[in-house]
Order: structure tokens, then sequence, then C-alpha cells
């Protein structure tokens, strides 16, 4: 029974957004080029995965207060990040608390203007950044059955509907909330990198064809399955976060990961 439950929850649960947003164009910041940080989604995947360019990576981690993500999301997110970057002078996390903005929902264009307002972290010579923000609301485009957790918009940026995951974990019959964060970044994460089909090439076709961007391996950190969230909703209800599959890892490494 209590598998059941487990899983009639992740059924609304784990409908993860992968919406993208269009090419913000260039603009700069006290006189700083940032416009390598505003490409489309997918843009930096190479960039990100490989030392030809950048050494290292920073994490901008932005949140509102009482909706910081937990230190084993992150502990695990950087875990997860060593696994697959070629990164030799390290990753490097910088939280950042912004207030409120009071409201409910957002919209993906919402979001982009609070990055656009509040992000400090930029790519250098040779350190790549990574903007995430935790976010005290919900997605403006949830409905009455599904729940949007996450969304990748740009090509170093990301937001987490924070809201949205404390009120769906760490409840009895409920997935741990940093078990939920984890999946939840990890899976964006994996749209910054490029999967699938989105900026590291496909070395065998495994993309969804009724879901594009994601992995048609119902085991694979990048499977959605809108309609029950079978797999990643069986493998979160069992206290384990999705991985990625043999075929999302080879396009990684063909395009300079790990």
């Amino acid at each position: 029974m209590k598998g059941k439950i487990i899983a009639l929850i992740l059924f609304f649960v784990l409908v993860i957004s992968c919406s993208k947003e269009d090419d913000e164009g260039g603009m700069t910041v006290d006189g700083n080029p940032v416009a390598n940080n505003q490409k489309t989604l997918g843009a930096s995947s190479h960039d990100l995965l490989a030392d030809d360019t950048f050494k290292s990576m920073v994490i901008e981690v932005a949140y509102v207060q009482g909706y910081e993500p937990s230190v084993a999301a992150i502990n695990n997110f950087v875990a997860f990040l060593s696994e697959r970057v070629n990164k030799p002078l390290g990753i490097n996390v910088v939280k950042k608390p912004i207030a409120s903005q009071g409201k409910a929902t957002f919209t993906n264009q919402e979001i982009v203007a609070i990055e656009d307002a509040n992000r400090t972290e930029y790519n250098s010579s040779n350190q790549i950044a990574v903007w995430t923000f935790f976010v005290d609301g919900a997605s403006s485009s949830n409905t009455s059955t599904s729940y949007i957790l996450g969304t990748a918009y740009r090509n170093t940026s990301f937001v987490i509907f924070e809201k949205t995951i404390q009120g769906l974990s760490s409840s009895p019959f409920q997935p741990s909330r940093s078990l939920l964060e984890t999946t939840v970044i990890e899976h964006e994460f994996g749209h910054l990198f490029g999967l699938v089909n989105l900026g590291a090439k496909m070395q065998t076709n495994h993309e969804d064809t009724a879901h594009s961007k994601h992995c048609n391996v119902q085991s694979c950190l990048m499977y959605w399955d809108s309609e029950s969230g079978s797999s990643i909703g069986n493998m979160v209800s069992g206290g384990t976060v999705p991985k990625l599959d043999a075929q999302c890892i080879a396009d990684l490494r063909a395009n300079g990961g790990k």
C-alpha cells in the first residue's frame, strides 16, 4: 500500500519542465560582457564539459530566505558534476540570498528578469559560471494534475521551484527533500550539458520521440514520462537518484566530458 501511495504522489511530482528561452542577446554589467552567459540552452555544452577553454566552474546558488537548497543536495550536485566535467582547477559554489518578489507564481520571463537583476558570476578567461535560483513560488505553467519542479532556460541558467519541492517532499509517503532536489537539479543541469540532442551530439539515437530533448531509456536521469512518471518515480520512491544511462554518458564524453 505504501508503495502505491508513493507512486501516486510521484505521478504528480515528477513532471520536470525543460522548456527553454530564446537567446536574450548581449548586455554588460559594470563594463563586463555577459552575453556569453545569455545564449540558448545547450550552447555551452562543450565549455561546461571540457577543459580546453575553461579550467574551473563556479556555481552561483541564489535563493530566497527559507528556500535554500539542502546541504546534501548541493553536495550531491557537486559530486555529480565532478564525475562528468574536466575542470582541473575545481568547482566552486557561491551562495547568494536574494529578496523575495512576494509572488505566488512565476513565468519564465520573470525568472529571466530576476537573474538579470541579481546575477553576479559570469564567465572569465578560464572559469565558466552557472546561475541557479531556488525560488519561493511555483511555476505559472502548473496545472491541477502536474507541477513543474525546474526549468533550464539559458546556456548557463536554470531555476528550481523550491517551494513546490518543499510542499511535495519530506512528509509520510513522500520522498525526502534532498532526494527530490538532487534529482531535479541534476536533470536540469543535464540539459545545460546538452542532453538530449541539445548541444551534445548523440552518438546513438536515444531521443524520446514523444518528449524531445529527453532520453528514451526509462531508468535514465534524462527520461521524462509526463503521463505516469513510472521509471524515475519508482527509482526516487526507492531512495535512489536516477543515473545517466550509457548513451547519455557517451554523448557527454564525445563532447569533452568524462
